[in-house]
């Protein structure tokens, strides 16, 4: 018997300012919401029209226990690290980093010609297996990001994982995920498989559509961008987040838009978490060794 996942929660991403001063919309990262989202960590939407709201950027930092996963859809993201990488990631390019044991990097947004800045991070955990493991990169241009038309002529960028029997260019990830780009064209209803054990969510990135097969919209917990947030209803739109409870497939039904979202979906790890900033750990004593390495110069163990 097939099970269409239900909503378990709806939230509105909620503005926030991050790095050096970057303008963006989060919608979850925190250690409480890991336990529902895991192995993710953190979903962050930087879409911006203006260099006011992004060009302060991400300077140097550091990364451990965890991966960084940069989707871009416009504008240039310029990167550097403690192992001598650098480059761009451009219009529908992505950037999978592998922190592990320890990375030091930078992210500096550029808008396109017109001034936007549109991609999105999200951070996913790494099990205490891999946690120290060597840090790598995955940089994925456009052109290799294969796009399968499905039912419907829905249209589906495959990241990572499969859709429809292609796979997509990211290989070999810990936690199995998937990750695509799916637009859903107006007055379809859309049926897509969905492995049955993983968490899974979507995130609508443009127009509106319905989720699931629940017509109440009062019967799942949503919760606002700020309390003045009132929307309810069962068409969800920008920026919004639907969690989803375990299935086999999930649904998604147009009427007179269409529909973007990211549909992002891996095994969870369920190990105790540890987090301060951008380092996750298991305990916190690996938290406070993970600092002591900072402030000793020990914390990047794979030189250049």
């Amino acid at each position: 018997m097939t099970i269409t996942r239900k909503i378990h929660k709806i939230i509105h991403s909620k503005p926030t300012l991050e790095g050096a001063g970057v303008h963006l919309h989060r919608a979850f990262g925190s250690a409480r919401e890991a336990l529902l989202f895991d192995p993710f960590l953190l979903l962050d939407d930087f879409r911006g029209d203006s260099p006011q709201d992004y060009a302060p950027g991400f300077p140097w930092h550091p990364h451990r226990g965890i991966e960084t996963i940069t989707y871009v859809l416009e504008g240039t993201v310029w990167h550097g690290d403690s192992m001598g990488n650098s480059g761009e990631i451009t219009s529908g390019d992505v950037q999978w980093m592998t922190a592990g044991s320890g990375i030091r990097h930078q992210e500096m947004p550029r808008g396109n010609p017109n001034g936007q800045m549109y991609g999105f991070q999200l951070w996913a955990n790494l099990p205490k297996a891999n946690k120290m493991m060597d840090p790598r990169y995955q940089e994925i241009k456009s052109d290799q990001i294969p796009t399968v038309t499905l039912d419907g002529d829905v249209q589906a960028k495959v990241i990572c994982g499969e859709a429809d029997g292609v796979r997509g260019p990211a290989e070999n990830i810990v936690i199995d995920p998937q990750y695509l780009d799916i637009t859903v064209p107006p007055h379809t209803r859309f049926v897509f498989p969905s492995t049955s054990g993983h968490t899974a969510f979507a995130y609508v990135i443009r127009g509106k559509a319905v989720f699931g097969e629940e017509t109440d919209p009062f019967a799942y917990p949503r919760e606002g961008s700020n309390y003045f947030d009132m929307q309810v209803e069962r068409w969800m739109g920008n920026r919004t987040l639907i969690l989803f409870e375990d299935g086999d497939q999930i649904q998604v039904v147009t009427q007179g838009d269409p529909v973007r979202f990211l549909l992002i979906s891996g095994q969870p790890i369920r190990e105790p978490i540890a987090w301060y900033g951008p380092i996750v750990m298991n305990t916190e004593q690996e938290l406070r060794q993970a600092f002591e390495d900072l402030q000793n110069g020990t914390f990047i163990k794979v030189k250049p």
